[in-house]
């Protein structure tokens, strides 16, 4: 996914905040209306490629968050690539604390 040539939410007629149930029902709906034993001969193969295409990026959380990273870095710069950069960061945890042993005393039981 290196330069999006479509909106995806677009192609889908749904909006950016579009849960995975409506994306789901979206795709279903475009599918039905143009798949090529319904339309007959005005379903077109690009299209039905793009709508699967779209349906492919944005039911994945993690590609559907690249994607919109992606569009969005492009809208903000004017479309010059200028993303922002993702930094890495370290989590540190603290030490854990040393296991106490204690000893046992088998005399201080309830059978002393």
């Amino acid at each position: 996914m290196t330069s999006p040539t479509a909106d995806y939410y677009a192609v889908l007629q749904i909006p950016r905040g579009a849960s995975q149930q409506e994306i789901a029902r979206a795709y279903r709906a475009l599918m039905r209306r143009h798949h090529p034993d319904v339309a007959g001969d005005d379903a077109l193969p690009a299209e039905l490629q793009l709508i699967m295409q779209a349906f492919a990026v944005l039911r994945d959380p993690k590609r559907r968050a690249a994607y919109d990273r992606e569009v969005l870095g492009a809208a903000a710069s004017g479309g010059s690539g200028g993303q922002p950069q993702d930094i890495p960061i370290r989590v540190v945890r603290p030490p854990e604390p040393p296991l106490r042993v204690t000893p046992v005393r088998w005399e201080s039981g309830p059978w002393a």
